[in-house]
């Protein structure tokens, strides 16, 4: 592997220009497909197929194929000025003319009034109208909306407090650009301090940018035939630009290391290829796998966002280790140290230790029986490493407790899927919520749709008489709507509005109610009934979402487990990858519930509705955090392994890779929470809380779990850590990642003074 990506970087140096040029021909295909594709619509797929709230979904939609379930609404309120009643003869003349305005459009298919439709508040105070389309709200045209809001307009003009709920005016979430613009900023300054170089800070940033261009470009182009949503691209653009960031700033750092060392520019691009961006593929493979394995839920939704995002996380591997050489060959001492470009010391700066290595052949291998010279500068991050391998049980122990304190919220995980009462107050949305909600009671804005299925019930209407009068007399069902029936007889439809709100826990316990009391029911009257809606639609998603996190989880971990093991011929080490994931995710979980369910802190994120966590959170957030948990584990130990195969005893290698590893891998951690925390701001709640999730989930992973909790488990560990049987040794292909066939060319051209340093042969990690 490192052979080949090393000739892969010394091809793209030496063929600059050509490289450039297929990136950028690339970039504008790209870009020419997405301005002449079609707007994305609703490709119709079932939210989560299998699930019974799904199954009653698609009935109603068979049986009653005149109903338009899936064409877009709006149920508009009209709340009187205080002490009067909707029903006064001006106000009611108001509601009439808005009903015969709003109906009288080619694309309606109904506005019922309220006073019709029995829609009024018991007080009279409050009253709504509904007006349904025969397309979806993605198909209505800037026609259709307008008029529906001039005739909202004109009605607010007689004095009326006129809110408008349902989606044909839902306000859409601002399209990605002003929170990437705030992460790109931030990194811009992360990467000025890392490199002190505009050249070096700058060329991460634009590689980043050319990459999630392209990605976003092609899901633009393939919305409309793929039913990609704005969503599945802010996932691929959030992700896209962090870990291409990222990416680069590894291969850019590894490139300025190998030019101090002595090399030529193009024997630097080629050997930092070859190492970093060895890293850089088995990095970028983690999370792919994390985020195709989204698949496995069952989602299509989210099978789309995962592969999506995965997509955009190959073109950022491939950037890295094409455009990013081709680009250091344009500018080879630009990006350099204002010191290395001055020609002065090859070294960082500091003490210098100098050790020579001699190495020992013997029958099982080779092993270290000297001692090593190397230009070896202190830094920050080789002090921080020694600190923990003082104390290591203490640092573990710290580490484990301070997670585990903070990961105690997550056991009061609740889950469900906010709607429009998570909407700020200033939409128009989350007042018609409140509105109804006030005038009609909580569970208003949440109905139970229940269908019952007729066909082997001698008596259809006596049938459907009886589950209507067994669900009214329920325990927190407050009103019934009368049944309708289809064309055929052999179907019918009515709702049962809950006592308490959608997102309560008492009406997940009604639902189940319901359900429980069907085997019964069904053999009474030989009739079958099935219970959805949106309440029910998210209770059964959240229920088969919990389900399947566990084999979700299995699944990723089992096969990131075999490519760490592949990568670090160990055992021991993957596993503490994956324990150290599980702490940090457990932490970040808790802290969504601690600041979204529970709203500690909220007001400071904008968060004006606190209350169960998004349904599709926890598989989101277990998926994504642990594939760049794992970037942060190959890119931080694949410097240790590289060091410890190449000499260097246990502790030395995790002071070594910590101290050219841990300045680039802090900078990439605080570079991707700016990256993330730039969401926070959005105006979509499942984007605001996967930002904050993953935000603080790279906190804790990268400078809780990989920088002091790597170290100490590898302190206590040794030699052991790099331990393989050797069936699994015998078994498992060697992919070179930490350069051992490189060991000859990455020797210095020029010894560091002080000594005369030789190439180190490479030796075997201990195994059995």
């Amino acid at each position: 592997m490192a052979t080949f990506l090393y000739r892969m970087g010394r091809a793209a140096f030496g063929r600059r220009r050509l490289v450039v040029l297929l990136w950028a021909v690339l970039l504008g295909v790209a870009g020419a497909a997405a301005a002449k594709a079609p707007a994305a619509g609703d490709d119709g797929t079932s939210f989560m197929p299998g699930i019974e709230a799904q199954r009653a979904f698609d009935l109603i939609g068979e049986r009653f194929p005149g109903s338009d379930a899936d064409g877009a609404s709006a149920r508009v309120v009209f709340i009187a000025p205080g002490g009067e009643k909707v029903t006064a003869g001006e106000h009611r003349a108001v509601v009439d003319a808005f009903v015969a305005d709003a109906g009288d459009g080619p694309r309606v298919a109904g506005a019922v009034s309220p006073f019709a439709a029995d829609a009024v508040s018991a007080d009279a105070s409050t009253a709504y109208a509904t007006v349904t389309y025969k397309v979806g709200s993605a198909d209505l045209t800037d026609a259709d909306r307008s008029a529906l809001e001039a005739a909202v307009d004109e009605a607010r003009d007689s004095g009326l407090t006129v809110e408008v709920g349902g989606n044909a005016l839902a306000s859409q979430p601002a399209a990605g650009g002003a929170a990437e613009a705030v992460g790109i900023g931030l990194a811009a300054v992360v990467l000025l301090i890392t490199f002190g170089s505009l050249a070096a800070a700058g060329l991460p940033l634009l590689t980043a940018v050319v990459g999630v261009g392209i990605s976003i470009c092609a899901i633009l182009a393939l919305g409309s035939a793929l039913g990609l949503s704005m969503t599945t691209g802010t996932l691929a653009s959030m992700l896209g630009l962090a870990v291409g960031i990222d990416y680069a700033l590894f291969v850019v750092s590894r490139y300025r290391e190998e030019r101090e060392r002595g090399h030529a520019a193009r024997e630097a691009a080629g050997l930092a290829v070859g190492t970093a961006g060895s890293a850089v593929v088995f990095a970028g493979l983690t999370v792919v796998i994390a985020l195709a394995g989204l698949s496995v839920v069952g989602v299509p939704m989210l099978t789309k966002m995962g592969l999506c995002a995965a997509g955009a996380v190959v073109v950022a591997v491939l950037v890295a280790l094409t455009l990013v050489p081709a680009l250091l060959a344009m500018w080879p001492e630009a990006v350099l140290s204002r010191t290395a470009r001055r020609g002065g010391s090859r070294t960082t700066g500091g003490r210098t230790a100098v050790e020579h290595t001699a190495v020992e052949h013997t029958t099982t291998g080779e092993r270290t029986t000297g001692e090593r010279r190397t230009g070896a500068a202190d830094n920050g991050g080789s002090r921080w490493a020694r600190f923990v391998l003082r104390r290591p049980v203490a640092v573990l122990l710290a580490c484990v407790a301070g997670l585990g304190v903070l990961a105690l919220p997550a056991a009061d995980l609740q889950l469900g899927m906010p709607g429009d009462e998570a909407k700020p107050v200033t939409t128009t949305e989350r007042r018609a919520y409140d509105a109804l909600a006030d005038g009609f009671g909580p569970g208003f804005n949440g109905p139970l749709t229940i269908v019952a299925d007729v066909r082997d019930a001698a008596d259809p209407r006596a049938a459907v008489t009886a589950i209507a009068s067994r669900i009214e007399g329920t325990d927190g069902v407050v009103s019934l709507s009368p049944p309708q029936f289809n064309g055929a007889c052999d179907t019918a439809l009515f709702s049962a509005v809950p006592a308490t709100a959608p997102n309560d826990e008492r009406t997940k316990e009604l639902v189940q109610t319901i359900r429980a009391e069907r085997p019964g029911l069904e053999d009474e009257t030989g009739a079958v009934f099935e219970v959805t809606g949106s309440t029910a639609m998210n209770i059964d998603v959240a229920q088969a979402l919990q389900d399947a996190l566990v084999p979700y989880l299995a699944v990723v971990v089992l096969l990131s487990l075999l490519l760490l093991m592949l990568v670090f011929r160990s055992v021991l080490v993957p596993v503490k990858a994956a324990f150290g994931f599980l702490l940090s995710v457990l932490a970040s979980l808790g802290a969504v519930v601690a600041v979204f369910q529970w709203g500690w802190g909220a007001g400071l994120l904008g968060v004006e509705q606190t209350g169960p966590i998004m349904s599709l959170m926890p598989v989101f957030l277990v998926g994504i955090v642990f594939g760049l948990a794992m970037d942060y584990e190959v890119f931080l130990v694949s410097r240790m392994r590289e060091a410890y195969v190449h000499g260097e005893r246990p502790a030395q290698a995790v002071v070594g890779g910590f101290r050219h590893s841990a300045r680039v891998v802090v900078a990439a951690a605080v570079i991707m929470i700016a990256v993330f925390s730039g969401f926070v701001g959005s105006g979509e709640s499942m984007i605001k809380t996967i930002g904050f999730g993953l935000a603080v989930a790279v906190l804790f992973d990268a400078f809780v779990v990989r920088m002091a909790l790597v170290p100490a488990v590898l302190a206590l560990l040794g030699d052991r850590a790099w331990w393989l049987p050797r069936p699994l040794d015998r078994l498992l292909p060697r992919v070179d990642i930490e350069g051992t066939g490189l060991a000859g060319r990455s020797a210095p051209v020029q010894a560091p003074a002080g000594g005369d340093a030789q190439p180190q042969e490479p030796r075997e990690a201990a195994r059995t």
